[in-house]
């Protein structure tokens, strides 16, 4: 691990009246590819008892793949991550730790994402 964020928080989705949500991000170097590295996180997913069984339900753990430097692929794995640039609760963490990442398709910075984010605009720091 080269980095890790604090601990942010964000209100559960699709039910913000669920239990609030904690993120947070982690960079690390690798040889492995994207596709061994998310084989990997759905493992330790499973290990904490995430069942894959439908889109968005509740679960025990939720680990992504954000980006895998500067690879883009659109196939069975995606990265970059499609949705993690327009998410206050991941360029956040993000913008602690690596403020000058730039997104391997956009091209804009982690800092410059978060400050444009459009989703879990309540993400914060845990207090």
């Amino acid at each position: 691990m080269t980095g890790r964020s604090a601990w942010w928080t964000s209100a559960a989705w699709p039910d913000p009246a669920a239990p609030a949500y904690l993120n947070g991000v982690v960079l690390v170097e690798t040889r492995l590819p994207a596709s061994e590295v998310l084989e990997a996180l759905h493992r330790v997913e499973a290990r904490f008892g995430r069942v894959r069984a439908e889109a968005n339900a509740p679960r025990t753990l939720d680990l992504d793949l954000i980006a895998h430097g500067r690879t883009v692929l659109n196939g069975a794995v995606v990265v970059p991550h499609p949705r993690a640039h327009e998410r206050l609760f991941v360029m956040g963490p993000l913008t602690q730790i690596a403020p000058g990442w730039r997104h391997p398709v956009n091209g804009r910075t982690a800092a410059a994402l978060a400050a444009a984010a459009t989703v879990g605009m309540d993400a914060k720091p845990a207090a």
